[in-house]
């Protein structure tokens, strides 16, 4: 009978079991770990690093084969062509041609036991061949006959042969294989016949003795027939051989048809260039309709565009004259824009309408000339100023430089092209751009058509004036803004430029000027820009005026002040900060211009100084101006300066005085404002800037005079500093007024060295120390005190 013990000794029981095991586990792995220590050797050499292979399999293959290849093709070639001679008639034909229908038949077999890279190597071997074969038969059968007629037919023939072998050797093997790899074809065949499929047409012309129009249509079909290969061969490999040929092809022909078509005697030579050319666009707009790829569309169908524009346009020139060469092409691009409302595909329509804007833009270039003249010719005029009116506005603005040939109808392309944009551009995305642009377009074409037209000076001003206006009405708070202002600014800098030719005209213009600018400065939008540009025009016309009176520069100065005054009033009533600004700033550059008038006359340069100062210390009285009222303190000293300078006065005290007094003044004000100003900051400036130029001054004067008047001055100073008790009069006098002294004992001082013994002034300086030491507590405790004197005087 068995006896199960109660559940407290069981568990004691299991627990002293467990003990002994985790015992005899710990023993058994440290008798484990000493064995594996003695059984392991005391040094065992790295194993060998694994070398690598430089190449691969299959590349090596590849460039065996592709050796094998050319060694055997070198060696048919020096048979064909060395000993062909050796064997008879009979041997001849049946050497190249067993060798050559076993290259060619070799490729089966080894396809079907899956040696594609040996089949294509054997097949490339083949062709060579073949191509061996028509050259053995011309020499043998066919020797007389024209080279180049034979090489068309042989390369014809050719093409067909091998498309034919290509083709064949992928049909069984697409019945028989059932893995993709094998149901592709050999990559050889195909894409050489369609590279050999490029010379018949060609080599038939020239056996022929086609003219350029035959040899152009020739490659042009041999380009429709590539690019209908790339269409519709699912083969990479041809496909990536069709594109290049199409583009090849028909690049070639298109430029040979384009130049036929510019280099036509007449209309019948031009049609048939453009028959050539709107077959070459087809072509391109086929391609563009069936091409996967959108970019590839886009860029085809653009070309087949211009394509079609240089047909057209070609037709046109040889029927026009040649100021209307241009135009001519440019309707055509217009016309291209029909199409793009048509359902053709998207990116054909892109493509078309990138076309015609490639025309447009063309044609602009072509124009810019003749605006730019029109705009940058008067500029010549500042060196010929009032040398008379000339009689055109033709002769106004092409002095130095002659008129563009053939431009005519330079502002009608510009106006075209201009309402094309107006009208044919209505994405929201780029509408701002396209009426910025067309703005632009017809301000040049009225800039140009005076010039064009060869208007009479004075209508030529009038409709450049009026031009002027009209775009400067056309900018609005949104939408055109900084271009119409630009253009405007533009054109009214060339016609002020425009002007110069004459008295009469300047004065005209700049006053017309100087009223548009002034009034167009109403609206907020065009407030900066419009009033800058009026101060501008009337400082213009303010010289103008001057050298109309026949005045000097420094009385034409007094006119430019008129300019300076006026801004300073409209700065006052100006509420918006940064027409202010610029109101300002025009005003201080005219007052620079009354400066520079008068450097050449202190006199004058001083009454305009002072002028100037007025009007800086009329600004300064605004609370947002104050700082001006350096400015303007500034220019006072400087008149002050130039008049006494002019006077031959030499005193410094006679420059510093008029600066001293208002700084003293101000600085009283300044006290009363604000009590708890400094003295140093209401009077330390005015002090010293008489003070000390003064004693400066009395240093190198020998007389009497000038040292006792500064020092009466410097003692006066000192007691009011001492009778208000403000440090700044009492330190700056007492200074000044202990250096007069001393410069005044100095002589004195100096007899007495002089007269006394070598040893007594190193005597006299160690009793001054010694007396010095003695006192230093007593010293300090006097500093101290006189420091908190000074400290409780403001």
């Amino acid at each position: 009978m068995m006896n199960i013990p109660p559940p407290a000794e069981e568990l004691r029981l299991l627990d002293a079991e467990l003990r002994q095991l985790d015992a005899r586990r710990a023993q058994l792995l440290e008798r484990r770990a000493w064995l594996l220590r003695v059984l392991q050797p005391v040094w065992a050499p790295p194993p060998p690093a694994a070398r690598r292979s430089e190449t691969t399999a299959p590349g090596v293959q590849n460039v065996l084969l592709a050796l094998g290849g050319v060694l055997l093709t070198v060696a048919a070639i020096a048979f064909t062509v060395v000993s062909w001679g050796h064997l008879g008639i009979a041997g001849r034909a049946l050497v190249l041609g067993a060798v050559t229908l076993a290259a060619l038949g070799a490729p089966v077999p080894l396809l079907r036991r899956g040696l594609r890279s040996t089949a294509e190597a054997l097949a490339g071997l083949g062709l060579v061949l073949t191509v061996l074969d028509v050259y053995a038969l011309h020499q043998v059968a066919f020797a007389e006959t024209d080279a180049s007629g034979y090489a068309a037919a042989a390369s014809a023939a050719l093409a067909v042969v091998w498309a034919g072998y290509g083709l064949a050797l992928d049909g069984p093997r697409g019945q028989r294989e059932a893995g993709a790899a094998a149901r592709l074809p050999l990559g050889l065949p195909l894409p050489a016949a369609l590279v050999t499929a490029q010379f018949p047409l060609l080599l038939w012309a020239g056996a022929a003795g086609a003219g350029d129009r035959a040899m152009t249509a020739a490659l042009l079909v041999t380009a429709a027939f590539d690019t209908a290969v790339a269409l519709r061969t699912p083969l990479r490999s041809v496909r990536i051989v069709a594109v290049v040929g199409a583009y090849g092809m028909g690049g070639w022909g298109t430029l040979a048809a384009g130049w036929l078509s510019w280099t036509a005697s007449g209309p019948s030579a031009a049609a048939r260039a453009a028959a050539l050319l709107l077959f070459a666009g087809a072509i391109a707009l086929v391609a563009a309709w069936r091409a996967p790829h959108p970019n590839a569309a886009t860029g085809t169908a653009l070309a087949g565009g211009l394509i079609t524009v240089a047909a057209f346009g070609g037709v046109l020139r040889s029927a026009l004259p040649d100021d209307s060469t241009v135009l001519g092409y440019l309707v055509c691009g217009i016309a291209l824009l029909a199409l793009v409302r048509t359902r053709l595909r998207e990116q054909v329509r892109r493509g078309l309408a990138g076309a015609s804007g490639c025309v447009q833009a063309v044609a602009v270039v072509w124009a810019l000339p003749a605006a730019a003249l029109a705009l940058l010719g008067p500029v010549s005029r500042a060196g010929r100023i009032w040398s008379g009116a000339p009689a055109t506005a033709r002769d106004a603005v092409a002095m130095d430089v002659p008129w563009p040939p053939h431009s005519t109808l330079a502002p009608v392309v510009l106006a075209l092209v201009a309402g094309v944009l107006v009208v044919a551009v209505r994405d929201a995305a780029w509408r701002p751009q396209a009426l910025t642009c067309a703005l632009t377009l017809a301000w040049a074409t009225a800039l140009a058509l005076p010039a064009v037209l060869q208007l009479p000076y004075a209508a030529g001003m009038a409709a450049q004036g009026a031009t002027t206006v009209a775009v400067l009405a056309c900018a609005r708070p949104s939408g055109l803004r900084a271009a119409p202002v630009l253009l405007a600014l533009l054109g009214s800098v060339s016609l002020a430029f425009l002007s110069l030719a004459s008295e009469g005209a300047t004065l005209g213009v700049l006053t017309a000027l100087t009223v548009l600018f002034a009034a167009a400065a109403r609206p907020p939008h065009l407030r900066a820009v419009a009033a800058t540009a009026s101060l501008v025009a009337a400082t213009a016309l303010a010289c103008a005026v001057g050298a109309s009176l026949g005045w000097e520069p420094r009385y034409t100065a007094l006119l430019v002040l008129v300019v300076p005054a006026a801004a300073a009033l409209a700065a006052a009533r100006l509420s918006d900060p940064v027409t202010t600004v610029a109101v300002e700033a025009t005003g201080a550059a005219a007052g620079l211009l009354a400066v520079a008038l008068t450097v050449t006359h202190p006199p004058m340069l001083a009454l305009v100084l002072a002028l100037l100062g007025v009007l800086a210390a009329a600004t300064a009285v605004r609370a947002d101006r104050r700082p001006v009222g350096y400015a303007a303190a500034a220019l006072f000293a400087l008149a002050t300066w130039v008049r006494l300078a002019s006077w031959g006065v030499g005193s410094p005290e006679a420059y510093t005085l008029p600066v001293t007094v208002p700084a003293l003044l101000v600085g009283v004000l300044r006290r009363r404002r604000d009590t708890p100003a400094s003295s140093w900051t209401a009077y330390g400036a005015g002090l010293s800037l008489t003070l000390v130029p003064s004693l400066l001054a009395a240093w190198g004067d020998p007389h009497w005079l000038r040292p006792l008047l500064l020092g009466g001055a410097a003692l006066a100073v000192t007691l009011v500093g001492a009778r208000h008790r403000l440090q700044a009069p009492l330190v700056v006098g007492s200074v000044v007024l202990a250096l007069d002294a001393l410069h005044e004992l100095a002589p004195y001082i100096v007899q007495v060295v002089d007269a006394l013994p070598r040893w007594v002034p190193p005597a006299l300086a160690g009793l001054v120390l010694l007396a010095l030491g003695a006192t230093y507590e007593q010293r300090i405790r006097d500093a101290r005190r006189v420091r908190e004197v000074l400290g409780r005087m403001r």
